[in-house]
Parts: structure tokens; C-alpha cells; sequence
């Protein structure tokens, strides 16, 4: 028999802590072990208990829960779903907790706590099961904070290319039919992370679609865009998809691709859910496998279930180059193993490689355009 996902709670209400529970032991799969009101009382109980999973609240006494997240990454590395309402009032927060670790998020609502929890509850549950299975690190140091702003001089920005990736100005005249098409999922808020920053500033244009709820895409776009060489934004309809610009699917919109005379443009639009994720990667693929053919390079990243992955498989028909996150750097080798399995890859890569990958297939299809 398989033992039971052991999870802790981490909350400073004793209703949502109540509720969490409740929702947690009416699960055959798993039981909460232990609940406590702030960090102090959960860093006792983690010991004892030893769990698979935590959830953890951002708001509490006696410890912030972020650095309590910190803390718990450097010398305890955990799963860790957070569970809170600061993560949809403030998106900043969610995407600093998925900095430092954390594997998921579930925003709990502002009102009418107790039916919203009990609405959330499948989300709640499967988070916790993804989150069981997920390849957490231990966290090393502090993530460099983001500058300020975002390059303004376009000269600058060209001139202080990331380590391993080599720019196309003065080199290359890259063309501007490439696109790198990007699909994730679990995990992936930091894996879109390390390829974009990677990106010189006349990389191909970057389209991408990260399961995320409306609200965060937002300020992820934003975040991604004070870091990286290449502008980031939120795709919005019916905009040119340019290079040195990469185009993220609003949270609870599809996103595609279409063509109007010799350009790419947006198509953002409220169509239903597919493989039950709005945004949906199916969607983004499969425009892409329509709409660019051998002009496209697939890209998937950690993530869980095989939103994709078929489309991904039309785009490789369709002539596209692709490539999947290998399993020793996903944090959920779900979406890149069932794209591997259709058959829809052609290169199976560490995180760390894949911008390099990327660049070497623009340079060499546009090795007629050296000057």
C-alpha cells in the first residue's frame, strides 16, 4: 500500500488551518499531520513530523512566511505549496515565494474564506500531490534582486550579453521569421527565467505560455522585463510579434499566433479551456505548427500532465526544431517526458543549456546572413 502524502499546515487562522485539514484528511491519499499558527511552532512540528509537503501562509507573527521559506530551503529543503491571500493581492509576493522554492501556489479568497477554501479544494489537492513529486533544491544563497528598471539604451543592453550566449549584432542579421515557442507549467516561472535572461537583445521573438490565474501574469511579465536583454510583456490582441521581444499568455486567456500579410500577430481571446488549463500550451502549439512551420523552435519545460505535448508533435511535423527540459533539472518532468514519448522532441537538455541550444539553431539557419 502506498503511504499517505504526509502534509503540514502552516497558517496564522485557526479557521483556515481548520479547513485545510479537513479538506486534506478527506483525501484517501493523504493526512495533515500537524498544523501550526506561525513558523516557530511549524519548525517543532517539521521535526518531529518529518512531512512531503508543507503549506505556508505569507502573512504571520513571529516570522515572515518568505523568510521562514528562506530559511526552510537553505537547511530543510521541502515541497512547499503556498497558501495565501497576499499571493492575489500581491503578485510580487507569489513570484518571490516561487524564487526562493516554492513549488506552487493556491490564492485564497478575500471573502467568504470558508466556501471559497471548499471551492478551491481539488486545486488545493492536486497541488499538494504535484508538489509531493517535485524535485526541490536546496537554495544556496539569496536570488539576486532585479534592477530597477530595464535597460533604456538599447546599446548597453546589446553590449552585455549573458555568459555563454553570443549576440547577433555586428554578427549576425538574424532573421525575423524564427520563433522560440515556450511551454511550462509547475516550475516553470524560473525556468522561463533562466533561458529569457540568457537571450541577447535581437534574439528571435519569444511567445509563451506558463500556466498562471489572471492577475500574475502581470507583474511576472514586468519582473522578467526588468531582467532580461529582450522586452517582456503581457501578449496583448492583435499586436506584431517582434524580435527582441518576448510575448507571455495573459493568466485565464488563450494565447496564438496568426499571420497577417508578412507578419506574426497576437490573437488573445476568452475560447474555452483546453486540457483544462487556460492558458493552454495546446493552443499556443498548435498555431505555431499552423502558423510557422519549420520557422518555429519548440521549447518545453517542467510542468505537470502532457498540455502540449501533441501539438508540440504537429509542430515537429510541421518542420519545427524542438527541445524538451531533461528530467534532472525539472522540478516536474511531466509535460517535457509526454512530449519526449509522442515523439515531438528533437534534443533532450539541462535547463542551463537550452538558450544556448536556441541561439546556436537561429545562427546556424541564418549563417547566410553573416556579414
Amino acid at each position: 500500500m502506498t503511504p499517505k502524502i504526509k502534509v503540514v499546515v502552516v497558517d496564522d487562522s485557526a479557521l483556515v488551518r481548520s479547513l485545510l485539514t479537513q479538506i486534506i484528511n478527506q483525501q484517501p491519499d493523504m493526512t495533515c499531520v500537524g498544523a501550526a499558527a506561525d513558523p516557530l511552532q511549524a519548525r517543532e512540528i517539521i521535526r518531529e513530523r518529518n512531512p512531503d509537503v508543507i503549506t505556508l501562509d505569507v502573512e504571520m507573527p513571529k516570522m515572515d512566511g518568505l523568510e521562514f521559506l528562506s530559511r526552510l530551503m537553505r537547511l530543510r529543503p521541502t515541497p512547499v505549496v503556498m497558501v495565501s491571500t497576499l499571493t492575489e493581492q500581491g503578485a510580487e509576493t507569489t513570484l518571490k515565494a516561487l524564487e526562493l522554492g516554492a513549488v506552487d501556489f493556491v490564492a485564497k479568497p478575500r471573502i467568504g474564506v470558508s466556501a471559497g477554501l471548499q471551492e478551491l479544494a481539488d486545486d488545493i489537492v492536486d497541488k499538494i500531490r504535484i508538489a509531493a513529486k517535485a524535485h526541490v533544491r536546496r537554495l544556496t544563497a539569496a536570488p539576486v534582486a532585479a534592477p530597477a528598471a530595464a535597460p533604456s539604451n538599447p546599446a548597453a543592453a546589446a553590449s552585455s550579453t549573458p555568459t555563454g550566449v553570443a549576440s547577433g549584432t555586428g554578427l549576425l542579421r538574424l532573421s525575423t521569421e524564427k520563433v522560440i515557442c515556450i511551454g511550462a507549467s509547475t516550475g516553470g516561472t524560473e525556468a522561463i527565467k533562466e533561458i529569457l535572461v540568457e537571450l541577447p537583445s535581437d534574439a528571435p521573438a519569444v511567445v509563451i505560455t506558463q500556466h498562471m490565474p489572471p492577475g500574475f501574469t502581470a507583474s511576472f511579465a514586468a519582473r522578467l522585463d526588468s531582467l532580461c536583454r529582450i522586452r517582456v510583456a503581457e501578449a496583448r490582441d492583435g499586436e506584431r510579434i517582434l524580435p527582441g521581444h518576448a510575448y507571455i499568455a495573459p493568466g485565464g486567456r488563450q494565447f496564438s499566433i496568426a499571420r497577417s500579410g508578412a507578419n506574426y500577430i497576437a490573437v488573445v481571446d476568452d475560447s474555452p479551456p483546453v486540457n483544462r488549463h487556460k492558458p493552454s500550451v495546446e493552443v499556443l502549439f498548435r498555431s505555431c505548427a499552423r502558423v510557422l512551420g519549420p520557422n518555429a523552435i519548440g521549447v518545453m519545460l517542467t510542468g505537470m500532465g502532457g498540455d502540449g505535448a501533441q501539438a508540440m508533435k504537429e509542430m515537429r511535423d510541421a518542420g519545427a526544431y524542438n527541445i524538451a527540459q531533461d528530467e534532472a533539472s525539472c522540478i516536474v518532468f511531466g509535460m517535457p517526458k509526454m512530449a519526449i514519448q509522442v515523439g515531438a522532441v528533437h534534443d533532450v537538455l539541462p535547463l542551463k543549456q537550452i538558450a544556448r541550444a536556441i541561439m546556436e539553431r537561429v545562427a546556424a539557419s541564418g549563417v547566410r546572413h553573416r556579414i
